[in-house]
């Protein structure tokens, strides 16, 4: 199986690069000008805090092999300890969504939040959402011990956790001054349109990456499961995507009578967030449902934040955890026993388990962490505080949190927001 173990080295990178540079770009380019160095710092320090937390004891608390149904003991496994050199590459693929799961939650947050307090959250929460919600869904822990939903790369693990961490902590935090008053544009999108090929592109190593062999397979049974998975997930996220961003773009033609760039960018990635749990699962006609259906709905949902006045800043909430949420639902009803990781949903003759075993693994995970974001939020909230100065937030929190600014203004020209 080298040509497996190779693969595995090209998919880490793969998913590696998500974060930085693509989700820092696409973050980027959504934010102001006076924001936008900040909004990619979040995604660099989120790789160098949650890596290096990860590979301590997030990787024992996911997938160690002791402890409770929630969570696994910490320490068993603490640096690795005890971990065979050749599981390196399986640790650090593992390693790479930890790091961009968090990075997640920071595009709800843009303008308004210091680095000293995003970099204490990301710790905790890493500690106490993601790893136990990884174990529960993955290590054979709580979720899947009950219910054993379908989450093929991460649906309920990664994009729900993040979605819904990202709606209670933008309703803790608040509001950015000005928001619904005056209009907060993107300041360049062909960053984020950029950003949007690279999560593209780095999403093949996230789904097709994620295929697991049972421990007692034979070498050749291995390779015919690789090669069967492989090309399923892999043609599944390239049209689930396609079917998305034109969803997408549909919905804003029939609403606002355009078609635009950063509608494009974004139903992009409600298709790679849809089909991540089901990549899998379902048949190419499946996985067009998902795709449409999530661009459709997402692009709807990002709307709400104007109706009930919650401010996520980049649309977190209604692109991860609606999208999060349709994508691990719609495994039971278009999921089928034909495609190499997938049983008969409602649709194919499956009945409703499969549709039970979903909403159950989707309802754990968003109580789970929507409460301790709840606790950690607020904790935060009242120490060290959440939200830089009112005034640095209007100057600025580049040179509020970084002192530096991403341009370089001539005088006398106007100053970019």
């Amino acid at each position: 199986m080298d040509g497996y173990y190779a693969w595995m080295i090209v998919a880490t990178a793969f998913v590696l690069m998500m974060t930085t540079p693509a989700l820092a770009l696409f973050y980027g380019g959504m934010s102001r000008a006076k924001s936008v160095l900040n909004m990619m710092m979040m995604s660099f320090v989120s790789m160098g805090v949650v890596g290096i937390v990860y590979y301590l004891w997030g990787w024992s608390m996911s997938f160690g092999t002791d402890g409770t149904d929630f969570f696994a003991n910490p320490f068993t496994l603490f640096g690795l300890k005890d971990v065979e050199w050749s599981s390196f590459i399986g640790v650090s693929f593992q390693m790479t969504f930890a790091v961009i799961t968090a990075a997640l939650i920071s595009g709800a947050l843009a303008d308004r939040v210091k680095i000293s307090a995003w970099i204490v959250f990301i710790v905790f929460w890493v500690t106490l959402c993601y790893f136990p919600i990884a174990h529960m869904v993955w290590g054979g822990g709580f979720i899947a011990e009950h219910w054993a939903p379908q989450d093929y790369a991460g649906g309920t693990v990664v994009h729900i956790n993040a979605g819904i961490s990202a709606l209670v902590l933008v309703l803790i935090i608040g509001r950015r001054a000005g928001f619904g008053k005056e209009p907060i544009r993107p300041h360049n999108l062909p960053l984020t349109l950029t950003g949007a090929g690279l999560l593209w592109m780095g999403w093949y190593g996230f789904n097709v990456g994620s295929i697991v062999f049972a421990p007692d397979a034979s070498i050749e049974d291995q390779m015919s499961q690789f090669m069967s998975e492989t090309g399923t997930t892999f043609v599944n996220t390239t049209i689930a995507t396609m079917a998305a961003m034109l969803a997408w773009l549909l919905v804003e033609w029939i609403t606002l009578g355009k078609a635009t760039s950063l509608g494009a960018a974004s139903g992009i990635v409600a298709g790679l967030v849809a089909i991540t749990p089901s990549c899998g699962a379902v048949t190419l006609v499946g996985a067009i449902v998902i795709g449409a259906v999530a661009g459709a709905l997402c692009a709807l949902a990002v709307g709400l934040k104007f109706k009930f006045a919650y401010d996520d800043s980049l649309d977190v909430v209604g692109v991860h955890l609606v999208g999060g949420i349709t994508g691990s639902l719609l495994i039971g009803l278009v999921s089928s026993a034909s495609a190499p990781g997938g049983i008969d949903g409602l649709f194919y003759g499956g009945g409703l388990a499969s549709l039970g075993n979903q909403v159950m693994g989707v309802l754990v995970t968003v109580v789970w962490t929507g409460v301790i974001t709840v606790i950690l939020g607020l904790a935060i909230k009242y120490t060290i505080g959440w939200r830089i100065a009112d005034e640095a937030e209007s100057d600025g929190i580049d040179a509020d949190q970084h002192g530096e600014t991403a341009y370089d203004i001539a005088a006398g020209t106007g100053v970019l927001a």
